[in-house]
This record gives structure tokens, sequence and C-alpha cells, in this order.
């Protein structure tokens, strides 16, 4: 029963991390714009879209969990293999 637990914690881990890299390529794009700009090109703005973009990868916005849900199934994950170690 212990096992399943692990598996369970284990596959919810690996699903949260799947979506947090899925939504890191937002900030891929935002870096690439602002390594990309010139000295024409509104810089300060191409920041304040990148840190929009880390904001929401990592707390997962209005919709998601982000890498803080990776974050919180990891702990229990470890918690779990501890516990069962």
């Amino acid at each position: 029963m212990a096992k399943d637990n692990v598996e369970e914690a284990r596959l919810e881990v690996e699903q949260e991390y799947e979506q947090f890299r899925k939504e890191y390529g937002k900030v891929l794009e935002a870096v690439q714009r602002v390594s990309d700009a010139g000295p024409l090109d509104d810089v300060h703005g191409l920041l304040d879209r990148l840190q929009q973009a880390v904001q929401e990868v990592r707390t997962g916005g209005v919709m998601g969990s982000g890498a803080k849900g990776h974050r919180q199934a990891l702990e229990k994950y470890r918690k779990l293999v501890g516990d069962a170690g």
C-alpha cells in the first residue's frame, strides 16, 4: 500500500515537471526577445514581460500551479520515500 502511494506521488512529480517544462518555453522566448533587442527597442518593456513570464511559470498564473506545484509534489514524494526507507 505504501508502495502505491510512493508510485502515485512520483507520477504526480513527473506530471508537474512536464507542465513546468511546457510553460518554461515562455521564459525562454522572453529571454530571446531581450537578447535580440537593439538600441531602439523598449528594453524596459521587454524586461517587464520577461519578469511576468517568470512569475507566471513560477506560480502557475490563474489556472495552473507552475513550478510551485512541482515543488509541493516533490516535497510530498520525498517525504513518502523517506518514510518508506
